[in-house]
Protein backbone atom coordinates (compact mmCIF):
# COMPACT_ATOMS: atom_id res chain seq x y z
CA UNK A 1 0.00 0.00 0.00
CA UNK A 2 1.16 3.53 -0.66
CA UNK A 3 3.13 5.06 2.21
CA UNK A 4 1.83 8.53 1.46
CA UNK A 5 -0.19 10.14 4.24
CA UNK A 6 -3.86 10.96 3.99
CA UNK A 7 -4.60 14.25 2.29
CA UNK A 8 -5.65 17.20 4.40
CA UNK A 9 -7.90 18.45 1.61
CA UNK A 10 -11.65 18.22 1.98
CA UNK A 11 -13.80 17.11 -0.95
CA UNK A 12 -17.49 16.69 -0.11
CA UNK A 13 -19.43 13.80 -1.62
CA UNK A 14 -23.12 13.85 -2.44
CA UNK A 15 -24.68 12.09 0.55
CA UNK A 16 -22.62 10.19 3.10
CA UNK A 17 -19.05 10.06 1.80
CA UNK A 18 -16.30 12.65 1.64
CA UNK A 19 -12.57 13.06 1.43
CA UNK A 20 -11.72 14.55 4.79
CA UNK A 21 -14.37 15.54 7.32
CA UNK A 22 -16.77 17.61 5.27
CA UNK A 23 -19.22 20.00 6.86
CA UNK A 24 -22.23 17.85 6.03
CA UNK A 25 -24.74 17.40 8.89
CA UNK A 26 -25.51 13.74 9.64
CA UNK A 27 -29.07 12.39 9.83
CA UNK A 28 -30.32 11.86 13.41
CA UNK A 29 -28.55 8.93 15.03
CA UNK A 30 -25.83 8.77 12.35
CA UNK A 31 -22.20 9.82 12.78
CA UNK A 32 -19.32 10.85 10.57
CA UNK A 33 -16.21 8.70 10.98
CA UNK A 34 -12.96 8.10 9.16
CA UNK A 35 -13.50 4.92 7.15
CA UNK A 36 -10.08 3.62 8.21
CA UNK A 37 -11.35 3.73 11.83
CA UNK A 38 -14.11 1.28 10.91
CA UNK A 39 -12.48 -0.89 8.23
CA UNK A 40 -8.93 -2.00 7.48
CA UNK A 41 -7.71 -0.57 4.19
CA UNK A 42 -5.92 -3.07 1.96
CA UNK A 43 -4.36 -2.76 -1.49
CA UNK A 44 -4.05 -5.29 -4.31
CA UNK A 45 -1.29 -6.40 -6.63
CA UNK A 46 -0.63 -8.40 -9.80
CA UNK A 47 1.89 -11.25 -9.47
CA UNK A 48 4.53 -11.36 -12.19
CA UNK A 49 3.22 -12.69 -15.49
CA UNK A 50 6.69 -13.95 -16.28
CA UNK A 51 6.29 -16.74 -13.72
CA UNK A 52 3.68 -19.23 -14.89
CA UNK A 53 3.81 -20.94 -11.48
CA UNK A 54 2.31 -17.79 -9.90
CA UNK A 55 -0.95 -18.26 -11.80
CA UNK A 56 -3.84 -20.72 -12.21
CA UNK A 57 -3.53 -21.95 -8.63
CA UNK A 58 -7.20 -21.77 -7.70
CA UNK A 59 -7.07 -18.65 -5.51
CA UNK A 60 -9.60 -16.17 -6.96
CA UNK A 61 -8.01 -12.89 -8.13
CA UNK A 62 -10.29 -9.97 -8.96
CA UNK A 63 -9.52 -7.86 -12.02
CA UNK A 64 -11.46 -5.02 -13.63
CA UNK A 65 -13.39 -7.42 -15.90
CA UNK A 66 -14.62 -9.32 -12.85
CA UNK A 67 -15.67 -6.13 -11.08
CA UNK A 68 -17.51 -4.94 -14.18
CA UNK A 69 -19.36 -8.26 -14.50
CA UNK A 70 -20.28 -8.44 -10.78
CA UNK A 71 -20.72 -4.74 -9.99
CA UNK A 72 -23.12 -4.24 -7.10
CA UNK A 73 -23.15 -7.88 -6.06
CA UNK A 74 -21.23 -10.57 -4.17
CA UNK A 75 -18.45 -12.16 -6.24
CA UNK A 76 -17.65 -15.86 -5.86
CA UNK A 77 -15.71 -16.67 -9.04
CA UNK A 78 -13.12 -14.77 -11.07
CA UNK A 79 -11.80 -15.07 -14.61
CA UNK A 80 -8.26 -15.66 -13.35
CA UNK A 81 -6.78 -17.32 -10.29
CA UNK A 82 -3.37 -17.09 -8.68
CA UNK A 83 -1.27 -19.66 -6.88
CA UNK A 84 0.03 -19.46 -3.34
CA UNK A 85 3.46 -18.79 -4.85
CA UNK A 86 1.99 -15.73 -6.54
CA UNK A 87 0.88 -14.36 -3.17
CA UNK A 88 4.16 -15.26 -1.48
CA UNK A 89 6.21 -13.44 -4.12
CA UNK A 90 4.17 -10.27 -4.60
CA UNK A 91 2.29 -7.62 -2.69
CA UNK A 92 -1.00 -9.37 -3.46
CA UNK A 93 -2.93 -10.27 -0.32
CA UNK A 94 -5.52 -12.88 0.48
CA UNK A 95 -8.51 -11.05 1.96
CA UNK A 96 -11.44 -12.50 3.82
CA UNK A 97 -15.04 -12.90 2.68
CA UNK A 98 -17.04 -9.71 3.14
CA UNK A 99 -14.21 -7.44 1.99
CA UNK A 100 -15.53 -4.50 -0.05
CA UNK A 101 -13.53 -3.78 -3.23
CA UNK A 102 -13.66 -0.50 -5.16
CA UNK A 103 -11.99 -0.05 -8.56
CA UNK A 104 -9.92 3.13 -8.42
CA UNK A 105 -8.03 3.34 -11.75
CA UNK A 106 -9.15 3.68 -15.39
CA UNK A 107 -12.59 2.18 -14.71
CA UNK A 108 -13.45 3.98 -11.48
CA UNK A 109 -16.51 3.03 -9.47
CA UNK A 110 -17.07 -0.73 -9.75
CA UNK A 111 -17.87 -2.14 -6.31
CA UNK A 112 -18.03 -5.81 -5.31
CA UNK A 113 -18.12 -7.72 -2.05
CA UNK A 114 -15.97 -10.83 -1.75
CA UNK A 115 -18.05 -13.95 -1.21
CA UNK A 116 -14.96 -15.98 -0.27
CA UNK A 117 -11.27 -15.41 0.37
CA UNK A 118 -9.77 -13.63 -2.63
CA UNK A 119 -7.01 -11.32 -3.81
CA UNK A 120 -7.29 -8.31 -6.13
CA UNK A 121 -5.19 -6.42 -8.64
CA UNK A 122 -3.66 -3.03 -7.81
CA UNK A 123 -6.64 -1.41 -9.54
CA UNK A 124 -8.63 -1.76 -6.33
CA UNK A 125 -8.76 -0.41 -2.83
CA UNK A 126 -10.26 -2.90 -0.38
CA UNK A 127 -11.88 -2.53 3.01
CA UNK A 128 -12.01 -5.37 5.51
CA UNK A 129 -14.99 -4.19 7.52
CA UNK A 130 -15.00 -4.05 11.29
CA UNK A 131 -18.06 -5.00 13.39
CA UNK A 132 -19.64 -1.57 13.00
CA UNK A 133 -19.93 -1.69 9.22
CA UNK A 134 -22.20 -3.97 7.21
CA UNK A 135 -20.22 -4.73 3.98
CA UNK A 136 -23.33 -4.50 1.80
CA UNK A 137 -24.09 -1.08 3.31
CA UNK A 138 -20.63 0.20 2.44
CA UNK A 139 -20.93 -1.26 -1.06
CA UNK A 140 -24.24 0.49 -1.72
CA UNK A 141 -22.91 3.73 -0.25
CA UNK A 142 -19.97 3.68 -2.67
CA UNK A 143 -22.35 2.96 -5.55
CA UNK A 144 -24.58 5.87 -4.53
CA UNK A 145 -21.52 8.15 -4.47
CA UNK A 146 -20.36 7.22 -7.98
CA UNK A 147 -20.29 10.80 -9.23
CA UNK A 148 -18.36 11.92 -6.16
CA UNK A 149 -15.75 9.20 -6.71
CA UNK A 150 -14.77 10.86 -9.98
CA UNK A 151 -14.41 14.18 -8.15
CA UNK A 152 -12.11 12.47 -5.67
CA UNK A 153 -9.87 11.25 -8.49
CA UNK A 154 -7.39 12.96 -10.78
CA UNK A 155 -6.53 12.68 -14.46
CA UNK A 156 -7.96 14.19 -17.63
CA UNK A 157 -7.90 11.04 -19.78
CA UNK A 158 -8.22 8.28 -17.17
CA UNK A 159 -9.38 9.10 -13.68
CA UNK A 160 -7.46 7.56 -10.77
CA UNK A 161 -8.29 7.84 -7.08
CA UNK A 162 -4.95 7.99 -5.28
CA UNK A 163 -4.22 6.68 -1.81
CA UNK A 164 -3.94 10.07 -0.02
CA UNK A 165 -7.60 10.64 -0.91
CA UNK A 166 -8.62 7.04 -0.15
CA UNK A 167 -6.99 7.19 3.29
CA UNK A 168 -8.99 10.36 4.01
CA UNK A 169 -12.37 8.79 3.16
CA UNK A 170 -15.03 9.66 5.73
CA UNK A 171 -18.43 7.98 5.83
CA UNK A 172 -21.63 8.78 7.64
CA UNK A 173 -22.78 5.64 9.47
CA UNK A 174 -26.13 4.82 11.04
CA UNK A 175 -26.50 2.18 13.76
CA UNK A 176 -25.68 -1.32 12.53
CA UNK A 177 -29.29 -2.54 12.61
CA UNK A 178 -30.36 0.49 10.59
CA UNK A 179 -27.59 -0.28 8.08
CA UNK A 180 -29.07 -3.74 7.67
CA UNK A 181 -32.61 -2.38 7.26
CA UNK A 182 -31.36 0.01 4.60
CA UNK A 183 -29.63 -2.82 2.75
CA UNK A 184 -32.74 -5.01 2.93
CA UNK A 185 -34.95 -2.20 1.63
CA UNK A 186 -32.56 -1.32 -1.21
CA UNK A 187 -32.26 -4.96 -2.21
CA UNK A 188 -36.05 -5.34 -2.24
CA UNK A 189 -36.37 -2.25 -4.43
CA UNK A 190 -33.56 -3.49 -6.64
CA UNK A 191 -35.32 -6.82 -7.10
CA UNK A 192 -38.43 -4.99 -8.27
CA UNK A 193 -36.50 -2.77 -10.65
CA UNK A 194 -34.58 -5.80 -11.94
CA UNK A 195 -37.85 -7.54 -12.81
CA UNK A 196 -39.04 -4.38 -14.54
CA UNK A 197 -35.78 -4.14 -16.48
CA UNK A 198 -36.02 -7.78 -17.54
CA UNK A 199 -39.55 -7.18 -18.81
CA UNK A 200 -38.49 -4.04 -20.68
CA UNK A 201 -35.37 -5.71 -22.07
CA UNK A 202 -37.66 -8.23 -23.76
CA UNK A 203 -39.50 -5.46 -25.61
CA UNK A 204 -36.91 -4.39 -28.27
CA UNK A 205 -36.62 -7.90 -29.81
CA UNK A 206 -40.42 -8.09 -29.92
CA UNK A 207 -40.60 -4.67 -31.55
CA UNK A 208 -38.03 -5.76 -34.14
CA UNK A 209 -40.16 -8.80 -34.93
CA UNK A 210 -43.18 -6.53 -35.24
CA UNK A 211 -41.25 -4.15 -37.52
CA UNK A 212 -40.21 -7.00 -39.79
CA UNK A 213 -43.76 -8.40 -39.81
CA UNK A 214 -45.04 -5.02 -40.97
CA UNK A 215 -42.39 -4.78 -43.70
CA UNK A 216 -43.13 -8.32 -44.84
CA UNK A 217 -46.86 -7.55 -44.98
CA UNK A 218 -46.19 -4.40 -47.00
CA UNK A 219 -44.15 -6.13 -49.70
CA UNK A 220 -46.42 -9.10 -50.12
CA UNK A 221 -49.31 -6.70 -50.67
CA UNK A 222 -51.25 -7.19 -47.43
CA UNK A 223 -51.22 -3.53 -46.37
CA UNK A 224 -52.89 -2.41 -49.59
CA UNK A 225 -55.19 -5.36 -50.24
CA UNK A 226 -58.29 -3.19 -49.69
CA UNK A 227 -56.99 -0.58 -52.15
CA UNK A 228 -56.53 -3.16 -54.90
CA UNK A 229 -60.04 -4.45 -54.34
CA UNK A 230 -61.37 -0.94 -55.03
CA UNK A 231 -59.00 -0.16 -57.91
CA UNK A 232 -59.07 -3.20 -60.15
CA UNK A 233 -58.54 -1.25 -63.36
CA UNK A 234 -55.18 0.25 -62.40
CA UNK A 235 -52.39 -0.38 -64.89
CA UNK A 236 -50.40 -3.44 -63.73
CA UNK A 237 -46.75 -3.19 -62.70
CA UNK A 238 -45.72 -5.24 -65.73
CA UNK A 239 -46.70 -2.30 -67.96
CA UNK A 240 -44.81 0.08 -65.66
CA UNK A 241 -41.73 -2.15 -66.01
CA UNK A 242 -42.06 -2.07 -69.80
CA UNK A 243 -42.09 1.74 -69.74
CA UNK A 244 -39.10 1.81 -67.37
CA UNK A 245 -37.18 -0.47 -69.75
CA UNK A 246 -38.11 1.70 -72.74
CA UNK A 247 -37.15 4.91 -70.93
CA UNK A 248 -33.87 3.34 -69.87
CA UNK A 249 -33.01 2.48 -73.49
CA UNK A 250 -34.07 5.92 -74.67
CA UNK A 251 -31.72 7.63 -72.18
CA UNK A 252 -28.85 5.38 -73.23
CA UNK A 253 -29.41 6.16 -76.90
CA UNK A 254 -29.53 9.89 -76.20
CA UNK A 255 -26.32 9.69 -74.20
CA UNK A 256 -24.55 7.51 -76.80
CA UNK A 257 -25.62 9.72 -79.69
CA UNK A 258 -24.30 12.80 -77.87
CA UNK A 259 -20.93 11.07 -77.38
CA UNK A 260 -20.68 10.14 -81.06
CA UNK A 261 -21.51 13.68 -82.19
CA UNK A 262 -18.98 15.12 -79.69
CA UNK A 263 -16.32 12.96 -81.36
CA UNK A 264 -17.35 14.26 -84.77
CA UNK A 265 -18.66 10.85 -85.81
CA UNK A 266 -22.45 11.19 -86.15
CA UNK A 267 -23.97 7.81 -87.09
CA UNK A 268 -25.24 7.22 -90.61
CA UNK A 269 -27.41 4.25 -89.64
CA UNK A 270 -28.86 2.52 -86.56
CA UNK A 271 -26.20 -0.16 -86.13
CA UNK A 272 -24.74 1.65 -83.08
CA UNK A 273 -28.01 0.98 -81.23
CA UNK A 274 -27.21 -2.74 -81.17
CA UNK A 275 -24.53 -2.07 -78.55
CA UNK A 276 -27.22 -1.47 -75.92
CA UNK A 277 -27.40 -4.23 -73.32
CA UNK A 278 -30.88 -4.83 -72.00
CA UNK A 279 -30.91 -5.80 -68.30
CA UNK A 280 -31.51 -9.52 -68.04
CA UNK A 281 -34.87 -10.76 -66.75
CA UNK A 282 -35.18 -11.76 -63.12
CA UNK A 283 -35.05 -15.38 -62.05
CA UNK A 284 -38.28 -15.82 -60.06
CA UNK A 285 -37.55 -19.36 -58.93
CA UNK A 286 -37.68 -19.44 -55.16
CA UNK A 287 -39.43 -16.08 -54.94
CA UNK A 288 -42.93 -15.92 -53.41
CA UNK A 289 -45.98 -15.27 -55.51
CA UNK A 290 -47.04 -11.64 -55.68
CA UNK A 291 -50.56 -10.14 -55.73
CA UNK A 292 -52.33 -9.59 -59.01
CA UNK A 293 -50.99 -6.46 -60.70
CA UNK A 294 -47.49 -6.80 -59.14
CA UNK A 295 -44.35 -8.23 -60.72
CA UNK A 296 -40.79 -9.02 -59.78
CA UNK A 297 -37.95 -6.93 -61.20
CA UNK A 298 -34.18 -6.98 -60.81
CA UNK A 299 -32.81 -3.94 -58.97
CA UNK A 300 -30.70 -3.19 -62.05
CA UNK A 301 -33.88 -2.83 -64.13
CA UNK A 302 -35.39 -0.15 -61.90
CA UNK A 303 -32.24 1.82 -61.03
CA UNK A 304 -30.22 4.11 -63.30
CA UNK A 305 -27.08 2.63 -61.87
CA UNK A 306 -25.85 0.65 -58.89
CA UNK A 307 -22.28 1.06 -57.72
CA UNK A 308 -20.24 1.11 -54.53
CA UNK A 309 -18.11 3.76 -52.88
CA UNK A 310 -14.41 4.24 -52.30
CA UNK A 311 -12.45 4.96 -49.15
CA UNK A 312 -9.51 7.36 -49.49
CA UNK A 313 -6.41 7.42 -47.32
CA UNK A 314 -6.96 8.59 -43.74
CA UNK A 315 -5.33 11.98 -44.32
CA UNK A 316 -8.03 12.81 -46.89
CA UNK A 317 -10.75 12.49 -44.23
CA UNK A 318 -11.50 15.06 -41.55
CA UNK A 319 -14.11 16.35 -39.15
CA UNK A 320 -14.61 19.49 -41.28
CA UNK A 321 -14.68 19.96 -45.01
CA UNK A 322 -16.80 20.72 -48.05
CA UNK A 323 -18.26 17.33 -48.95
CA UNK A 324 -19.87 15.05 -46.32
CA UNK A 325 -18.52 11.49 -46.43
CA UNK A 326 -20.99 8.78 -45.43
CA UNK A 327 -19.81 5.70 -43.53
CA UNK A 328 -21.76 2.58 -42.57
CA UNK A 329 -22.43 3.85 -39.05
CA UNK A 330 -24.28 6.82 -40.60
CA UNK A 331 -26.85 4.42 -42.08
CA UNK A 332 -29.77 3.23 -39.96
CA UNK A 333 -32.43 0.57 -39.73
CA UNK A 334 -35.16 3.09 -40.53
CA UNK A 335 -33.86 4.42 -43.88
CA UNK A 336 -32.24 7.58 -42.52
CA UNK A 337 -28.74 8.92 -42.95
CA UNK A 338 -27.77 9.98 -39.44
CA UNK A 339 -24.90 12.38 -40.02
CA UNK A 340 -24.82 13.44 -36.38
CA UNK A 341 -22.78 10.28 -35.67
CA UNK A 342 -19.09 11.12 -36.08
CA UNK A 343 -19.54 13.30 -39.21
CA UNK A 344 -16.68 12.98 -41.67
CA UNK A 345 -15.80 15.20 -44.65
CA UNK A 346 -13.55 15.28 -47.72
CA UNK A 347 -12.44 18.31 -49.68
CA UNK A 348 -13.86 19.16 -53.10
CA UNK A 349 -10.67 18.17 -54.93
CA UNK A 350 -10.76 14.66 -53.46
CA UNK A 351 -14.49 14.46 -54.17
CA UNK A 352 -14.13 15.09 -57.90
CA UNK A 353 -10.81 13.28 -58.17
CA UNK A 354 -10.09 9.93 -56.54
CA UNK A 355 -13.65 9.69 -55.16
CA UNK A 356 -15.49 10.56 -58.38
CA UNK A 357 -17.17 7.14 -58.60
CA UNK A 358 -18.41 7.51 -55.00
CA UNK A 359 -20.42 10.70 -55.54
CA UNK A 360 -24.03 10.46 -54.40
CA UNK A 361 -26.91 12.90 -54.60
CA UNK A 362 -29.92 13.76 -52.47
CA UNK A 363 -32.56 11.08 -52.93
CA UNK A 364 -30.09 8.25 -53.63
CA UNK A 365 -30.77 5.07 -51.69
CA UNK A 366 -27.76 3.62 -49.85
CA UNK A 367 -27.27 0.17 -48.32
CA UNK A 368 -24.29 -1.31 -46.50
CA UNK A 369 -22.74 -4.25 -48.34
CA UNK A 370 -20.24 -5.31 -45.66
CA UNK A 371 -21.36 -6.89 -42.42
CA UNK A 372 -22.53 -8.25 -40.15
CA UNK A 373 -24.98 -6.79 -39.74
CA UNK A 374 -26.37 -6.18 -43.19
CA UNK A 375 -29.59 -4.30 -43.77
CA UNK A 376 -28.63 -0.74 -42.82
CA UNK A 377 -30.16 1.73 -45.27
CA UNK A 378 -30.35 5.47 -45.76
CA UNK A 379 -31.87 7.93 -48.21
CA UNK A 380 -29.38 10.73 -48.87
CA UNK A 381 -30.89 13.97 -47.51
CA UNK A 382 -30.84 17.33 -49.26
CA UNK A 383 -28.87 19.15 -46.52
CA UNK A 384 -25.87 19.11 -48.92
CA UNK A 385 -26.03 19.22 -52.74
CA UNK A 386 -23.49 16.39 -53.10
CA UNK A 387 -22.19 13.66 -50.82
CA UNK A 388 -19.65 10.86 -50.93
CA UNK A 389 -19.53 7.37 -49.45
CA UNK A 390 -17.09 4.63 -48.51
CA UNK A 391 -16.47 1.23 -50.09
CA UNK A 392 -18.74 -0.64 -47.66
CA UNK A 393 -21.84 1.06 -49.12
CA UNK A 394 -23.72 0.61 -52.41
CA UNK A 395 -25.86 3.30 -54.02
CA UNK A 396 -29.17 2.63 -55.81
CA UNK A 397 -30.34 5.57 -57.95
CA UNK A 398 -33.95 4.87 -58.85
CA UNK A 399 -35.59 5.62 -62.18
CA UNK A 400 -38.93 7.42 -62.55
CA UNK A 401 -41.64 4.92 -61.71
CA UNK A 402 -39.97 3.53 -58.57
CA UNK A 403 -40.27 5.48 -55.33
CA UNK A 404 -37.04 5.87 -53.37
CA UNK A 405 -38.90 5.41 -50.04
CA UNK A 406 -40.52 2.28 -51.43
CA UNK A 407 -37.16 0.79 -52.44
CA UNK A 408 -35.46 1.83 -49.18
CA UNK A 409 -38.09 0.10 -47.06
CA UNK A 410 -37.87 -2.99 -49.23
CA UNK A 411 -34.09 -3.11 -48.67
CA UNK A 412 -34.76 -2.97 -44.91
CA UNK A 413 -36.95 -6.06 -44.94
CA UNK A 414 -35.54 -9.28 -43.53
CA UNK A 415 -36.57 -11.16 -46.69
CA UNK A 416 -34.29 -8.94 -48.78
CA UNK A 417 -31.46 -9.20 -46.27
CA UNK A 418 -31.77 -12.99 -46.09
CA UNK A 419 -31.71 -13.25 -49.88
CA UNK A 420 -28.57 -11.10 -49.99
CA UNK A 421 -26.88 -13.10 -47.21
CA UNK A 422 -27.47 -16.32 -49.16
CA UNK A 423 -25.84 -14.78 -52.24
CA UNK A 424 -23.02 -12.99 -50.39
CA UNK A 425 -19.46 -14.13 -49.78
CA UNK A 426 -18.12 -14.71 -46.28
CA UNK A 427 -14.44 -14.11 -45.57
CA UNK A 428 -12.91 -14.34 -42.08
CA UNK A 429 -16.31 -13.88 -40.47
CA UNK A 430 -17.17 -10.88 -42.65
CA UNK A 431 -19.98 -10.95 -45.19
CA UNK A 432 -19.55 -9.03 -48.44
CA UNK A 433 -22.10 -8.35 -51.15
CA UNK A 434 -20.76 -7.92 -54.66
CA UNK A 435 -22.23 -5.39 -57.04
CA UNK A 436 -23.63 -8.28 -59.06
CA UNK A 437 -25.60 -9.40 -56.01
CA UNK A 438 -26.85 -5.84 -55.55
CA UNK A 439 -27.93 -5.63 -59.19
CA UNK A 440 -29.71 -8.96 -58.92
CA UNK A 441 -31.70 -8.00 -55.81
CA UNK A 442 -35.37 -8.87 -56.42
CA UNK A 443 -37.77 -5.92 -56.12
CA UNK A 444 -41.55 -6.52 -55.83
CA UNK A 445 -42.82 -3.84 -58.19
CA UNK A 446 -46.37 -2.55 -57.86
CA UNK A 447 -48.25 0.32 -59.58
CA UNK A 448 -46.94 3.80 -58.73
CA UNK A 449 -50.13 4.82 -56.93
CA UNK A 450 -49.95 1.69 -54.80
CA UNK A 451 -46.27 2.34 -54.02
CA UNK A 452 -47.23 5.68 -52.53
CA UNK A 453 -49.93 4.05 -50.43
CA UNK A 454 -47.55 1.30 -49.26
CA UNK A 455 -45.04 3.93 -48.11
CA UNK A 456 -47.77 5.99 -46.41
CA UNK A 457 -49.19 3.05 -44.49
CA UNK A 458 -45.72 1.75 -43.63
CA UNK A 459 -44.81 5.16 -42.28
CA UNK A 460 -47.81 5.17 -39.94
CA UNK A 461 -47.30 1.62 -38.69
CA UNK A 462 -43.53 1.93 -38.24
CA UNK A 463 -43.99 5.24 -36.47
CA UNK A 464 -46.00 3.42 -33.79
CA UNK A 465 -43.19 0.86 -33.45
CA UNK A 466 -40.64 3.65 -33.00
CA UNK A 467 -42.83 5.34 -30.41
CA UNK A 468 -43.04 2.10 -28.46
CA UNK A 469 -39.26 1.77 -28.67
CA UNK A 470 -38.80 5.32 -27.41
CA UNK A 471 -41.23 4.66 -24.56
CA UNK A 472 -39.25 1.56 -23.62
CA UNK A 473 -35.99 3.51 -23.50
CA UNK A 474 -37.69 6.24 -21.43
CA UNK A 475 -39.02 3.64 -19.00
CA UNK A 476 -35.55 2.14 -18.55
CA UNK A 477 -34.17 5.62 -17.95
CA UNK A 478 -36.85 6.32 -15.35
CA UNK A 479 -36.02 3.06 -13.58
CA UNK A 480 -32.43 4.23 -13.33
CA UNK A 481 -33.59 7.57 -11.96
CA UNK A 482 -35.79 5.84 -9.38
CA UNK A 483 -32.89 3.61 -8.32
CA UNK A 484 -30.67 6.65 -7.87
CA UNK A 485 -33.44 8.44 -5.95
CA UNK A 486 -33.75 5.44 -3.62
CA UNK A 487 -30.00 5.48 -3.01
CA UNK A 488 -30.11 9.20 -2.29
CA UNK A 489 -32.93 8.75 0.24
CA UNK A 490 -31.13 5.82 1.82
CA UNK A 491 -28.00 7.82 2.56
CA UNK A 492 -29.88 10.90 3.67
CA UNK A 493 -31.48 8.70 6.33
CA UNK A 494 -34.95 8.91 4.73
CA UNK A 495 -35.50 5.43 3.27
CA UNK A 496 -36.28 3.37 6.38
CA UNK A 497 -37.69 4.38 9.78
CA UNK A 498 -35.32 4.63 12.70
CA UNK A 499 -35.72 2.32 15.66
CA UNK A 500 -35.14 3.86 19.10
CA UNK A 501 -34.06 0.41 20.31
CA UNK A 502 -31.07 0.36 17.93
CA UNK A 503 -27.72 0.43 19.67
CA UNK A 504 -26.24 3.90 19.04
CA UNK A 505 -23.71 4.09 16.23
CA UNK A 506 -21.03 5.41 18.62
CA UNK A 507 -20.75 2.07 20.43
CA UNK A 508 -20.86 -0.40 17.55
CA UNK A 509 -17.19 -0.52 16.65
CA UNK A 510 -13.69 0.40 17.71
CA UNK A 511 -10.29 0.86 16.14
CA UNK A 512 -9.11 -2.16 18.09
CA UNK A 513 -11.74 -4.34 16.35
CA UNK A 514 -10.67 -3.10 12.92
CA UNK A 515 -6.95 -3.63 13.32
CA UNK A 516 -7.16 -6.88 15.28
CA UNK A 517 -7.02 -9.08 12.18
CA UNK A 518 -3.47 -9.88 11.14
CA UNK A 519 -2.09 -8.03 8.11
CA UNK A 520 0.64 -10.62 7.53
CA UNK A 521 0.76 -12.89 4.53
CA UNK A 522 -1.56 -15.88 5.03
CA UNK A 523 0.07 -19.24 5.50
CA UNK A 524 -0.21 -21.82 2.76
CA UNK A 525 -3.42 -23.74 3.29
CA UNK A 526 -6.35 -25.30 1.51
CA UNK A 527 -9.17 -22.84 0.85
CA UNK A 528 -12.42 -23.58 2.60
CA UNK A 529 -15.60 -24.22 0.68
CA UNK A 530 -16.80 -20.78 -0.54
CA UNK A 531 -19.68 -19.25 1.34
CA UNK A 532 -21.43 -15.93 0.69
CA UNK A 533 -21.05 -13.24 3.34
CA UNK A 534 -24.11 -13.14 5.54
Amino acid sequence: MSGRAATVNIIPGDYALSVGRADMPPPPGWRWVALTDEARLESGHTPSREHAEYWNGGIPWIGIRDARAHHGSVILETAQTVAQAGLDNSAARLLRAGTVCLSRTASVGYVVVMGREMATSQDFVNWVCGPGVEPAFLQKLLIAENRALFRFGKGSTHTTIYYPEVKAFHVCLPPLNEQRRIVAKLEALHARSRRAREALDAVPPLLEKLRQSILAAAFRGDLTKDWRAKNKNVEPASKLLERIRAERRKKWEESELAKLKAKGKPPTDDKWKSKYKEPGPIDTSGLPELPAGWCWARAEEVCEFITKGTTPSAEKLGTVGQIPFIKVYNLTFDARVDFTVEPTFVDAQTHVGILARSRVLPGDVLMNIVGPPLGKVGIVPDSFPEWNMNQAIAVFRVVPGLGREYLANHLLSSRTVQWAVQKGKATAGQLNLTLEVCRDLPVPLCPEAEQLLVVNRLSGALSVVRQLGTATVDSLRRIGQLEQAALAKAFRGELVPQDPNDEPAETTSSQQDVSAASTKKPKRRTLEKPTAHA
